[in-house]
């Protein structure tokens, strides 16, 4: 039988053994990295974007209506995960996993419609090869789709995590609560794309 004393010190064995997690504070760390790259990216954007070469401008390339149904799914996308992990802190397996799918499906929705656009300006010769603008338009995006597929990689290893798991304890929520930062994040950059990228050059 354990003493006061031997408790108090085998907690504090447990204690070093286990120290807190600062995983989140680092993936907080990360998205400021990432802030930096899309700042940037969108800095080359600003300068690049009246140098056409002679070639076609934003506004006759882009379709706006489909590009905001395109933002409308991704931010749809931030809900669902929205829902996710009020599953989790509910430590409810199936609901977690139903709407990491549903997001996952968003996620793929989005990029159907990315890939489509790039494939329709490159067959109408609007490639990035063709102007500093087109460069810096298909830089930008592809980064931010670059991304969001690495983001639905890491719902995909979460879901299967998660199935595993006994049940959804405080590790779980900590990795679900970092893909729920990067996610957000995206939504985010991807406002500003539309707003910037998309709606600037046709206005």
């Amino acid at each position: 039988m354990l003493t006061n004393t031997s408790a108090a010190a085998l907690a504090e064995h447990d204690h070093h053994d286990h120290p807190p997690s600062h995983s989140v504070f680092g993936f907080w760390l990360y998205l400021m990295t990432d802030c930096i790259l899309f700042g940037s990216l969108f800095a080359v954007f600003a300068v690049m974007q009246n140098q056409f070469a002679g070639g076609p401008t934003g506004k006759d390339l882009f379709d706006i209506p489909g590009v905001a149904m395109e933002t409308a799914v991704l931010l749809l996308s931030s809900i669902t995960y929205g829902f996710a992990m009020i599953g989790a802190y509910k430590k409810r397996t199936g609901q977690v996993l139903f709407w990491l799918a549903v997001t996952f499906l968003l996620g793929a929705t989005f990029l159907y419609f990315e890939l489509h656009e790039f494939a329709h300006l490159i067959e109408e010769g609007a490639g990035p090869q063709r102007s500093a603008f087109l460069s810096s338009f298909f830089t930008l995006v592809a980064t931010h789709g670059l991304h969001v597929t690495m983001g639905m990689i890491w719902m995909i290893v979460l879901m299967v995590q998660t199935l595993k798991a006994p049940e959804i304890g405080e590790r779980e929520i900590r990795r679900l609560s970092c893909l729920s930062l990067f996610w957000h994040f995206l939504d985010i950059v991807w406002i500003c794309v539309f707003s910037f990228v998309y709606l600037a050059s046709v206005i």
